[in-house]
């Protein structure tokens, strides 16, 4: 499996683990880190060192969990292991932020710039795991943890940002747009065993494309 940060997202109240981000906050918007009140208790955003790794692993194995309710296809506990790896390198290149309340860390995000062998004429900032713990929801953390890696992205020289979303999704979705977010690429799936397509439905157009584009 790719590394899960970079393959999907879950969402909406949890956020991604394949398909995109997800937060349904709607509360205040903030600079990026720093506090704000969250409910009568302060939350604080920063960047997690390595003793956080084991309590963010719990965190993202919630977070897939949710994310299958929306077909996603990660598996949350089977993926432990990779994850601890890839967020332990996230903490370590300062490629996420977390949320505390009274030291407790109650959400996180992860994000980056994307590298390919493809030149582009954008450089891309991909926020690429949301997740607010069910305690911390409606507080207004999923806004401050998005707009603290948005800001983490453009610092880093990204000129657009990115996420993913599962298509069922729809609080998830509904939350993106409202940050200014419009869909670019759309992802197309079906059972392998789904038969094949019939002379009485229309044809395909001719097209390529890339992933890349």
């Amino acid at each position: 499996m790719a590394d899960p940060d970079d393959s999907e997202a879950l969402e909406a109240d949890s956020q991604s683990a394949e398909g995109g981000v997800q937060s349904t906050e709607r509360g205040p918007k903030s600079a990026g880190a720093g506090s704000e009140k969250s409910g009568d208790r302060e939350v604080s955003i920063d960047s997690p060192d390595l003793d956080a790794v084991d309590a963010l692993v719990d965190l993202w194995v919630a977070l897939a969990s949710d994310q299958r309710a929306h077909d996603s296809h990660v598996l949350p506990d089977e993926n432990r292991a990779v994850v601890r790896d890839t967020l332990a390198r996230h903490a370590v290149t300062g490629g996420i932020r977390v949320a505390r309340r009274d030291g407790d860390i109650v959400g996180f995000v992860t994000f980056g710039i994307e590298r390919g062998a493809y030149e582009q004429d954008e450089t891309r900032g991909v926020v690429r795991n949301v997740y607010v713990d069910p305690t911390a929801r409606g507080d207004g953390v999923g806004t401050a943890l998005m707009d603290a890696a948005e800001s983490s992205l453009r610092a880093a020289g990204a000129t657009v940002l990115s996420l993913e979303a599962m298509a069922a999704n729809r609080r998830a979705r509904e939350f993106y747009r409202e940050r200014g977010y419009e869909p670019h690429r759309v992802q197309f799936e079906k059972p392998a065993d789904g038969g094949a397509v019939t002379a009485s439905d229309p044809p395909a157009e001719n097209d390529t494309h890339s992933k890349e584009d």
